[in-house]
């Protein structure tokens, strides 16, 4: 098993990113348009964000999943007891925003989703013709115009050693959307479960885009393409007294789109919310 770093200029970037989330679920492009200058100021702007006592006035709401998330009510991934170690911050265009981080991160929310409509067409232009016949509607159209897609500001604050026996920065667990679009975080830790249980650290050299597949593609594809599992263990040594800023940006369909006879995108994320106790 190993995750392909893909070029993304390089003329086959298409097919071989698309082998690699088909082999290992996940794939890291290089030489992708996300500036990694926007990348940089966003870390920096959201770390003093989350270093502040405002991110209180704006506590997520329970109903429409916008806003902060402290360490208290942070999820529980599938399957563990202990709460993941970090606070983050769901934005949505239609959400709430601290206002003087408003302009750039809606930008890089724009740019990303517009790469990862591209990414999606990849998707779908190498799908074998069985599997491509279950999509309900073309791919990067499931996200047109959608309510749904989710950027989450993460941080991961340092280690106090005071921390839960068992608990992890994020424990493993697979994502629920169709894709995940991930700049390399500012301190590394993001590993992948391979075929045999062994986990393998993802490549993510600063500056790299890690993309992985999520349930719902999942779900669409039949199976075909593999939502695996993953996690960020926690550092040690010097490493345990730096935060870590990380920025996934979930691709979700509209709530309408049918994605299996069992499922639409809403009836399988409310599934999924209660299951992470979020919901």
């Amino acid at each position: 098993m190993e995750i392909q770093v893909v070029d993304y200029q390089d003329k086959d970037a298409g097919k071989l990113f698309v082998q690699s989330l088909r082999e290992t679920g996940f794939g890291v492009l290089i030489n992708h348009p996300i500036e990694q200058q926007l990348v940089e100021s966003i870390y920096k702007n959201w770390y003093q964000f989350f270093s502040s006592e405002e991110k209180h006035n704006l506590s997520f709401d329970p109903k429409k999943q916008d806003g902060y998330f402290s360490t208290e009510i942070s999820e529980t991934a599938k399957g563990h007891a202990n709460k993941d170690i970090k606070e983050y911050f769901h934005v949505y265009p239609w959400g709430r925003i601290p206002e003087q981080l408003k302009d750039e991160i809606l930008t890089y929310y724009k740019k990303a989703s517009e790469l990862a409509a591209e990414l999606l067409d990849w998707v779908e232009k190498y799908s074998p013709v069985e599997v491509s016949a279950k999509y309900s509607e073309q791919l990067a159209n499931m996200i047109k115009d959608t309510p749904n897609t989710l950027l989450r500001i993460l941080h991961y604050p340092p280690l106090s050693g005071d921390e839960e026996p068992g608990a992890v920065r994020a424990a493993a667990h697979e994502d629920i959307n169709l894709l995940t679009i991930l700049p390399a975080a500012n301190e590394p830790g993001l590993q992948v479960q391979q075929q045999d249980g062994s986990w393998i650290d993802v490549p993510s050299d600063f500056g790299s885009l890690i993309i992985n597949i999520g349930d719902m593609l999942q779900e669409a594809s039949g199976g075909y393409f593999p939502s695996t599992s993953h996690r960020v263990i926690n550092p040690s040594g010097k490493a345990s007294k730096k935060s870590r800023i990380s920025l996934p940006l979930f691709l979700h369909p509209r709530d309408e789109v049918v994605l299996s006879e069992r499922h639409t995108q809403k009836s399988y994320l409310l599934e999924r919310l209660k299951e992470l106790g979020v919901k």
